[in-house]
């Protein structure tokens, strides 16, 4: 039977997941954390950690909300600092991106829907 209610920790469930705490990746696949409609991560990054390779999805929207710190992602055609506490950023599939932490920050990021191998890095 799954359970009704489950609680826990962000950043220490998401350590054996690269952050992310809800999504289909989360098994057994009879956890509620386990779904296909969407992703969850708690990110924490030092200041400097940066990924510069782009990457993208093919069919998931993105939504980024910054809890702390300020942090830079960047787009093809923009750039977007997000620098107060709630700060947020939403790109939709297709739209490659990269990263850096300007300072120490945590990042909460929903993905919708989640599928199995949509993010791929580009060129």
């Amino acid at each position: 039977m799954q359970p009704k209610v489950i609680f826990g920790n962000a950043q220490t469930e998401g350590k054996k997941r690269w952050g992310w705490i809800l999504g289909h990746f989360v098994t057994p696949t009879d956890d509620p954390r386990s779904t296909t409609d969407l992703e969850v991560k708690w990110a924490v990054h030092q200041a400097g950690d940066s990924r510069n390779q782009w990457a993208t999805n093919e069919e998931a929207t993105t939504l980024s909300i910054l809890i702390k710190g300020r942090f830079r992602l960047q787009f093809p055609e923009d750039e977007v600092l997000l620098s107060s506490e709630g700060d947020y950023v939403l790109w939709v599939p297709g739209v490659a991106h990269s990263w850096s932490a300007l300072e120490d920050s945590i990042i909460l990021t929903v993905r919708w829907p989640s599928i199995s191998g949509d993010s791929i890095e580009v060129g």
